[in-house]
């Protein structure tokens, strides 16, 4: 067995029963899986390029899904399934483990969002260094604000996706960039995206022209932006940017009328259409809320700047901004044009030596 696995396996023993992060842990078939991993390649041969790493998978049937299946493929080794949703409530941002309410490891009076909530704590306490998730209105994006680790709701249609809606994409909670772009070669088995050029033109919008925001929320995460573009990553627009509030369309499109969202998306996408023709990224906050209690999400949908992406079909990623005066983290949401989610990591790699990067274990809790 390779020692990160080892580890991982040890973490999990160690964190789990106050965090239930995870559903199910498969500690002995991870092992196996594991043990080719410490034969070497033979002279001159590359090895599997995920050879040995550990991941978390999203359910109780993530294990199952193609995302999955390719990181098996690279060499990766699944240790468990995380906590989702469970029944008895029809919001999602809350996730139900082995052993009991999924709790937000910087705070765990609060919930880590959802509905890859196992998903994202596993990995922002280091019990794996990536797991998989699937967004459907901010599924991956929203956790990772809240648990502080980085987030990617894949372009609608790049990888399979079970939902016939088509409003859910595959994604990845990571400990980073670097190790969401494993994930992403894996799972396409694209090559690495030519270089942004600094500073990257983009527009910022705190609310996108209709979101009832947090001004404690909005402050974090218009603080990551300034320092972004003090270190010459962007180059921001001076211009404010508004689109239609998508909720209805949304509840539309996932209650099987689509033909009831057809106006707000056609405005949507041609204003999102019009932005990426001129700028190839757009910033806002990832939630316009605080991580709630554990016993719902009061007043602001925390969807409400993330599921406009859902219907458009963008990729879209929360990386981490920064605190709230809670304690708790929050994120950044990074916006691209159809087709460059590599692009899109590349932009966030970079965000990530000027912008806030938690790091749970140094948590005073």
């Amino acid at each position: 067995m390779t020692a990160a696995v080892a580890e991982a396996l040890g973490r999990i023993a160690r964190l789990d029963p106050a965090l239930s992060a995870f559903v199910e842990v498969w500690p002995d078939a991870a092992r196996a899986a594991a043990a080719p991993a410490r034969t070497a390649p033979p002279d001159g041969a590359d090895g599997p390029p995920l050879s040995g790493v550990p991941f978390a998978v999203k359910g109780p049937a993530g294990v199952r899904s193609y995302a999955a299946g390719r990181l098996r493929a690279s060499g990766a080794v699944p240790v468990g399934s995380t906590a989702v949703p469970g029944p008895g409530t029809h919001w999602q941002t809350w996730g139900i483990g082995a052993h009991g309410v999924t709790r937000n490891p910087w705070r765990p009076d609060r919930t880590p969002g959802g509905s890859s909530a196992g998903s994202a704590v596993a990995v922002a306490t280091g019990m794996v260094p990536l797991a998989t998730g699937s967004d459907g209105a901010g599924s991956v994006r929203i956790p990772a604000a809240w648990c502080g680790v980085l987030g990617l709701r894949t372009t609608a249609g790049l990888l399979p996706s079970p939902d016939r809606t088509g409003l859910a994409s595959a994604g990845v909670l990571a400990a980073g960039a670097a190790e969401a772009q494993a994930y992403l070669r894996s799972a396409t088995g694209a090559c690495a995206p030519s270089l942004p050029v600094f500073p990257v033109p983009a527009v910022w919008s705190a609310d996108l022209g209709f979101a009832d925001v947090d001004d404690e929320v909005e402050r974090v995460a218009r603080r990551a932006v300034e320092r972004m573009a003090a270190a010459g990553l962007v180059r921001l627009d001076a211009t404010s940017y508004d689109l239609l509030d998508p909720c209805d369309a949304w509840l539309a499109v996932r209650g099987g009328d689509p033909d009831a969202a057809t106006s707000v998306r056609a405005e949507n996408d041609h204003r999102l259409a019009s932005l990426f023709g001129r700028t190839p990224l757009l910033l806002t906050p990832v939630t316009p809320n605080r991580p709630h209690g554990h016993a719902g999400p009061g007043k602001r949908y925390s969807t409400a700047l993330t599921w406009a992406f859902n219907l458009s079909g963008h990729p879209a990623a929360s990386i981490p901004a920064g605190f709230d005066p809670d304690g708790c983290p929050v994120g950044l949401q990074m916006v691209a044009a159809h087709g460059q989610d590599a692009s899109l990591l590349e932009m966030a790699r970079a965000a990530e030596t000027v912008v806030h990067r938690t790091d749970w274990s140094a948590s005073p809790r």
